[in-house]
């Protein structure tokens, strides 16, 4: 398709969340105050059946790219990867010249390309955004930080700066330095400088919150005081009834069990359960202050006529986080002497500047529910994610959509909306990857009944967990999760929750879906070997790298 001349060419935001769950904002069941992403969620068209890959970083090359993260460089997150492991292709660690992100092809097609937020897809100077594409950004390099800014435990993992602007790398962040707050600051100061230029824009903003650690000003957390009181149980009834209201879910929906070795809230002593609430109480002020910043660059958009002609996509870059950072290996016990040393995680200071705290595997359940699992797993509660786009023009708005769609599918509809073709198998002269996502233009637009066609394959692999789905049928190998070790299979059509295993059922339909697998296996470079701490031995991976080896704080 040639490219669109002028105002026929739409504008595009994309907001990207950390470890957000599915039923984290109002407009997909959540208690949180989100009045501005539930606004643009009902006046657009909610998915239910949107999937991520299972973490941040594959995410983040995957919807870039169209491509998977196996084939675009984050076959892995490098942050855990065994030191002795000889990378191949696909799993160098960043974003590789295998692949052209689609925000190049629309800078190279005329489009302001602005960035300000996460960035977590290489730190070098030729892997940092301006080098993929981005006129303006300010991005934070590695998966995560203080959000306040200046945390010594950011210095346990990452040496030099994390922050860049451009290509200068950051050393100061001003006074007052909030990570929303800024990211959205830095990308409306982005979005004045081109108030006179007639060219449309591609704004990414990618939140690096909700993710650990759970920080907020006081005044949102002083919001939620109490609200949780009653514990993660209490709260994921709540969420499933009003997804149940709000027609995301079916009344008869079976949910997953929570699946957890911590105890349970009434096993906790009252102290206990006084910490882990005020953690959920952080958490939701969390996802509060990003609504309140996406308000701010809504409001841009109206009072500069932007808004009508701007498409906004808005999705978490994996399922809730659910992870006991203190009990993972070889990182857990770094951690966890960091913040004895370093940190207040005291009730009185939990989420303000100098704390370090996450909220664990009950209330990440609580967000995913009713599917399986959380972040870092390819069960749907760590690939099914909330998203949502708004387009005015869209025949679908209003709409809630269980079509299936992937965040592969987002560069190739951006692309096609604005009339850019992409180069397939070349770009300025270097072979690159075609896009494996499907473009949802013409079904956004009710020129199309779906998305893909029947008979889709898609895989996802991360840390040796794996899935590959056809259709509603879906196969999931985790190994140890649930004590089990082997090919599962689930119809999603009528068990969302992953809670009926059809393996031994529908012995056929699960090998006709391990076929498809190790296409993708081949297709992609999946590496099948034990290479992360999340499944490499302990023992050999801490061999490999001595846990004083490790950074410490400057």
């Amino acid at each position: 398709m040639a490219a669109k001349n002028g105002a026929d060419r739409p504008n595009f935001l994309v907001i990207l969340v950390d470890d957000m769950g599915f039923s984290d904002i109002g407009a997909f069941g959540s208690e949180i105050e989100t009045p501005y992403l539930d606004a643009l969620a009902h006046a657009g068209v909610r998915f239910t059946d949107f999937h991520s890959a299972p973490a941040c970083s594959p995410t983040r090359a995957m919807l870039l790219t169209g491509t998977d993260h196996h084939i675009a460089g984050l076959g892995s997150m490098v942050e855990v990867v065994r030191p002795d492991f000889d990378r191949p292709p696909g799993y160098e660690g960043y974003l590789n010249d295998r692949v052209v992100t689609f925000v190049e092809l629309l800078r190279d097609a005329g489009y302001r390309t602005l960035m300000s937020g996460k960035w977590h897809l290489g730190d070098t100077p030729a892997t940092v955004p301006a080098a993929r594409g981005f006129e303006r950004s300010f991005a934070l390099l590695p998966g995560g930080a203080d959000h306040f800014g200046g945390s010594p435990l950011d210095r346990a993992v990452v040496r030099g700066p994390i922050y860049i602007e451009d290509e200068t790398f950051v050393t100061e962040l001003p006074e007052g330095f909030y990570s929303s707050d800024h990211f959205t600051t830095r990308l409306l100061d982005f979005l004045e400088e081109g108030r006179g230029d007639e060219r449309p824009f591609f704004a990414y903003l990618p939140f690096s919150a909700p993710h650990w650690p759970l920080q907020a000003p006081d005044a949102e957390i002083a919001k939620y005081r109490g609200r949780y009181d009653d514990g993660p149980d209490a709260l994921r009834a709540r969420r499933l009834d009003r997804l149940k209201d709000l027609g995301l879910i079916a009344e008869d929906v079976v949910p997953h069990p929570v699946v957890t070795e911590a105890p349970e809230w009434d096993a906790l002593s009252d102290a206990e359960r006084a910490d882990s609430a005020r953690a959920m109480e952080v958490y939701a002020a969390m996802v509060d202050r990003i609504d309140q910043n996406v308000g701010r660059v809504v409001d841009w958009l109206k009072r500069n006529g932007r808004f009508d002609n701007t498409v906004i996509l808005f999705l978490s870059d994996n399922g809730a986080e659910g992870a006991i950072v203190e009990a993972m290996p070889i990182i857990g016990p770094l951690f966890s002497r960091l913040i004895r040393e370093h940190c207040d995680n005291s009730l009185a200071n939990a989420g303000k500047p100098g704390s370090y705290i996450w909220y664990g595997p009950r209330w990440a359940q609580a967000a995913t529910a009713p599917s399986r699992l959380t972040k870092a797993y390819t069960t749907e509660g760590g690939i099914r994610v909330p998203a949502f786009i708004h387009y005015p023009t869209a025949a679908r708005a209003g709409e809630v959509s269980g079509e299936f769609a992937t965040v592969m599918d987002v560069a190739p509809t951006f692309l096609d909306l604005a009339g850019v073709a992409h180069p397939g198998e070349n770009y300025q002269g270097r072979p690159i990857a075609p896009v494996r996502g499907r473009s949802f233009a013409g079904w956004l637009h009710a020129g199309a009944d779906r998305i893909h066609p029947p008979g889709t394959s898609t895989g996802w692999e991360l840390f040796g967990r794996r899935a590959i789905r056809k259709d509603h049928w879906k196969a999931v190998y985790v190994p140890g999760a649930d004590g089990r070790s082997r090919w599962q299979l689930y119809d999603l059509a009528i068990d969302p929750g992953e809670t009926d295993d059809l393996a031994r059922a529908y012995p056929a339909r699960l090998e006709e879906l391990l076929a498809l697998w190790r296409r993708y296996v081949e297709e992609t470079g999946v590496v099948e070997d034990a290479i992360s701490i999340f499944d490499a031995d302990p023992e050999a991976w801490a061999q490999a790298r001595p846990l004083q080896a490790a950074a410490a704080p400057a």
